[in-house]
């Protein structure tokens, strides 16, 4: 064997006449040995032939045959190549890991998953052991566990943070401490998963959510695990801002998911029943499927004295969605707070038009007002529109007659003006309220021809006798079957029935009133 001198400085045993496969590195004897036995070339990256390491430095060999069959190796310092190849392809990995993680993280707005995700995630490709951690909730601090190769586990656990460095500031949001501040020996028993051994690193780090931190991470090695490096620690915090936004997004959701079912609790129309001796019933249905309230609605109000008239008020305000009910539910209170008035129905639409008048919406609606009082076995009636679809009676021989009252819009005009008409519903018979949702319904054979009033007068023709509740169920199921599968407006329909029943003293009914049916 000959070398040069360059070649005695990196191979200081390649002693000239020594076979190259005693001096050389395991990868270059390797090489001379499959070239000289004519073992065919595999290329590797770049079409170099082979690399390797000597004394901590990366080459490339070369080789070369000459004529007389001796085989000269050229060496290549590689190092600089090679490390910038490594950082590229680690810098990939992460990349497609930080990609994977947010399209993970992102694909559920509930907070447990978000939180298994982190710290499965966690522990999978950045430690031994995770721990994703949310803000205390009383004197419990929710923490998920997992181990690589585990499953997410939830605890929790009646600590305080600040016992542990770094944690109590992580949950406020602080910078996180470097690892090697933090002596893996003082972690505490709850932070340790069973079966673990001794802790050789750990990193906290927050996780940032929207103005507040939605918890932090804490990631654990084994003693005989590497330490945490600084590059890792700064790609941990990288997660860990992906992880915390997804957790705040999964808590905000959830927090106005809570908010909005108290609010659609107190918007949606009551289950009706009967009061006092008169039968009550109501359906509603919203103008689209995936919506649980809008712009029509009803209320019954009992009478705060037995033998006086319950208020029963249903209503339409213009347009639907949530900014109609939000109309909805204040048109609602105001007519509560005016109950003292029930006695006069005009003044209290009025009332009502000079409160919406003042307020910042500027929308209308349309209102029908029923008193109504059992009086032996029948029921007295005083009706009053303000704008809406007059009521419609349904008398027991399948007669359907309208109630005479008109009225004007209530919100849009400085004064409303209506008329109140009084009627009586013998045993068996019925008064109909019902928005324009049912009669401007379309739909039918041809798919544009509206409900119509006259169709349900003819289907409440057929409902003469029935209690309120099937004639409330029989309206609107005659409207869907109508519509199909269509748009469609708000629909609202209330029925107040005389119910075939007699006046018995002794007997208490369902509510306030002694009748039974």
């Amino acid at each position: 064997m000959q070398r040069n001198d360059a070649a005695g400085a990196l191979l200081p045993r390649a002693d000239p006449g020594a076979p190259l496969t005693a001096v050389a590195p395991a990868w270059l004897a390797e090489a001379h040995r499959a070239l000289r036995s004519g073992a065919p070339h595999t290329a590797s990256e770049d079409d170099a032939p082979h690399r390797g390491e000597i004394d901590g430095r990366h080459y490339e060999a070369h080789p070369g045959v000459r004529d007389d069959g001796a085989v000269a190796w050229w060496l290549v310092d590689d190092t600089d190549r090679h490390l910038a190849r490594e950082a590229l392809h680690l810098e990939r990995e992460r990349t497609a890991f930080l990609a994977k993680a947010s399209n993970v993280l992102l694909s559920s707005l509930n907070l447990g998953r978000c939180m298994d995700v982190t710290a499965h995630m966690a522990a999978e490709h950045l430690a031994d052991a995770a721990l994703a951690i949310a803000p205390s909730r009383g004197s419990r601090l929710p923490v998920v566990t997992c181990v690589r190769g585990g499953t997410p586990a939830l605890a929790q656990e009646t600590v305080d943070p600040d016992d542990v460095p770094g944690l109590g500031e992580a949950l406020r949001g602080f910078p996180p401490v470097p690892s090697r501040w933090i002596d893996p020996s003082t972690a505490p028993e709850w932070m340790v998963p069973d079966d673990f051994g001794p802790v050789g690193s750990i990193v906290i780090t927050p996780l940032p959510g929207h103005g507040v931190a939605a918890g932090a991470l804490v990631l654990l090695r084994k003693a005989d695990s590497a330490a945490f490096t600084g590059e890792e620690e700064v790609f941990a915090r990288l997660f860990a801002a992906r992880s915390g936004a997804a957790m705040s997004a999964a808590r905000l959701y959830a927090e106005q998911t809570a908010l909005t079912e108290v609010l659609m609790r107190e918007l949606l129309p009551p289950r009706l029943h009967q009061i006092s001796g008169v039968d009550f019933a109501g359906h509603y249905r919203p103008s689209a499927d995936d919506e649980r309230i809008g712009g029509d609605f009803y209320d019954v109000h009992p009478a705060p004295v037995e033998g006086e008239a319950s208020l029963v008020a249903l209503g339409d305000v213009c347009g639907k969605g949530l900014e109609a009910a939000v109309l909805t539910g204040k048109i609602r209170n105001t007519l509560h707070a005016l109950l003292p008035l029930a006695d006069d129905h005009e003044r209290m639409l009025n009332l009502l038009n000079t409160a919406l008048l003042n307020s910042q919406h500027t929308r209308f609606a349309t209102l029908v007002l029923a008193s109504a009082v059992r009086r032996g076995n029948e029921v007295d009636l005083r009706l009053t529109s303000g704008g809406h679809p007059a009521p419609l009676i349904v008398r027991a021989d399948g007669s359907v007659e309208e109630a005479d009252t008109r009225g004007t819009l209530v919100g849009a005009m400085p004064r409303v003006s209506a008329r109140t008409v009084r009627l009586t519903l013998g045993p068996g018979e019925s008064c109909v309220l019902y928005t324009d949702g049912i009669t401007e319904a379309r739909g039918g054979p041809m798919g544009d021809a509206q409900f119509g009033e006259e169709r349900l007068k003819r289907a409440l023709a057929d409902c003469a006798g029935m209690p309120s509740e099937g004639i409330a169920e029989h309206v609107q199921m005659l409207a869907a079957q109508w519509l199909g599968n269509r748009r469609h407006d708000d629909m609202a329909v209330v029925v107040i029935s005389a119910p075939r029943s007699h006046h018995l003293s002794a007997v208490d009914g369902h509510t306030r009133g002694r009748f039974t049916a």
